[in-house]
């Protein structure tokens, strides 16, 4: 019987759903491992909730109980009713990644949590029953330096020599404004370089993603900031090994892994002061932090990184060695692991 149910009852492809796929590639190597709801890239293929609560009723092998690992409120509900409700043999991990006071329910949600894991010391503030801080790792195998970074990014038609991107819904808080404003400034600096927002808006933020780009238009330069959607988490890997520089400059980041994945390409970032960013730049061998709402600061520090090519050659390479080295998602399925073992052995 399988010891371990990984839910992901979200049909969208999200960050929490990135961080979920990068552990379950993983932990499929030494667990008999169910994926429940919605598919995830390079995961097994996924079941049902009647089917995970039906695989759950029998303990696996010589382990008193499975577990099943949440990560959002509806997989927690799920988890609990399963447990407490219909007396299945299972305890419930969640991760929680979220850098501030969680609201009413999620509280108590989280409080009927067996074991949870922080992805930060930050977030470990906000919630019981912590078992270990963990950060969130990345596939180290998926997300890779391009061989030729120049040749890759022209073959994608977006013009430029260069390329620069910031991926996230399209909204305030993600930042999509500053991303914008930057680039206002960056762009006349920097000749043959080709900005991309990557991510879609929803309907409530429709009028805000079309009045970026009017500023765009008034600025000249709609055919240098471009805003080609969302892009399918499968095509990802590919197109961000062929940027030069990610750009997020959220105004909030529970965790944030597009500076992680994008590190993993060997591509350098500049991050406002959120989520893990300051952790991934490892004192500016890999990225540069700046202020809040300060686009000026962002276009500078930009800037100083593109138009020097070989301190754009040593981050990148000292990008990959951080991602390697310090956020694996071989790294956070061991950390992972420990809260198992733990659980397993009634600690």
């Amino acid at each position: 019987m399988p010891d371990l149910f990984v839910t992901n009852l979200n049909p969208r492809f999200t960050g929490v759903s990135a961080t979920a796929a990068n552990v379950i590639r993983q932990q499929a190597k030494s667990h008999d491992l169910r994926l429940v709801g919605h598919p995830l890239p390079g995961c097994p293929d996924p079941i049902t909730v009647a089917e995970a609560r039906a695989l759950s009723r029998t303990p696996p092998g010589d382990r008193p109980f499975s577990i099943w690992h949440v990560r959002r409120n509806p997989e927690m509900r799920a988890a609990i009713w399963a447990r407490d409700v219909l007396r299945l043999p299972i305890r419930i991990v969640f991760t929680s990644a979220a850098q501030r006071r969680h609201s009413a329910y999620p509280r108590w949600l989280i409080s009927r949590m067996d074991a949870v894991i922080a992805t930060t010391e930050t977030a470990a503030d906000y919630v019981p029953h912590v078992r270990a801080v963990v950060p969130h790792g990345v596939d180290t195998d998926l997300f890779a330096p391009a061989q030729d970074r120049a040749s890759d990014w022209a073959a994608l038609g977006f013009g430029g020599t260069m390329g620069i991107a910031t991926l996230g819904r399209v909204r305030p808080e993600k930042g999509t404004d500053q991303f914008v404003a930057t680039m206002l400034r960056l762009l006349p600096r920097l000749p043959g370089a080709v900005a991309l927002v990557l991510g879609r808006a929803t309907r409530e933020h429709q009028g805000f993603q079309q009045g970026l780009m009017d500023q765009i238009s008034a600025a000249g330069l709609s055919d240098r900031i471009l805003f080609p959607g969302e892009i399918p988490a499968a095509e990802l890997p590919a197109l961000l090994r062929t940027l030069s520089l990610v750009v997020q400059l959220p105004r909030y980041e529970g965790y944030g892994m597009v500076p992680l994945e994008g590190i993993a390409s060997g591509v350098p970032f500049v991050g406002s002061d959120a989520g893990y960013y300051r952790a991934f730049s490892a004192q500016e061998r890999a990225g540069v932090i700046v202020d809040q709402d300060d686009p000026d600061q962002a276009a500078e520090a930009a800037l100083g990184i593109l138009a020097d090519k070989d301190r754009h050659d040593t981050m990148s390479v000292a990008a990959r060695d951080v991602a390697s080295t310090a956020f694996s998602a071989a790294g956070e399925a061991k950390g992972i692991e420990a809260v198992y073992q733990e659980l397993w052995r009634g600690s």
